[in-house]
């Protein structure tokens, strides 16, 4: 089965554990990425809700910038997505 044939997830179960639809999703012109909004990105694109090139797309992102938001999370949790201090949480 190709991926535009796969289907989609109605939701996933975000960072908080409560279900996150599309529309619970940041808006497309986020400008500010906080750990919150940067994690919900990152289960929807793990749990089928978008396809890692449809969240590129969406918000203006680079594969390798999504990338390195969902090595954050596996390595250091969601403390590892701070912006500010970044060294405490990565070497």
């Amino acid at each position: 089965m190709t991926d535009q044939y796969r289907p989609r997830a109605k939701y996933v179960i975000g960072p908080d554990g409560s279900p996150l639809t599309i529309a619970d999703l940041p808006p497309k012109n986020t400008k500010r990425w906080v750990i919150r909004r940067k994690a919900e990105v990152v289960a929807a694109v793990r749990g089928g809700l978008l396809s890692l090139e449809e969240a590129c797309e969406r918000y203006t992102l680079t594969v390798e910038e999504f990338l390195s938001w969902q090595h954050s999370i596996d390595k250091y949790g969601l403390p590892g997505l701070r912006a500010t201090r970044v060294q405490q949480y990565r070497n």
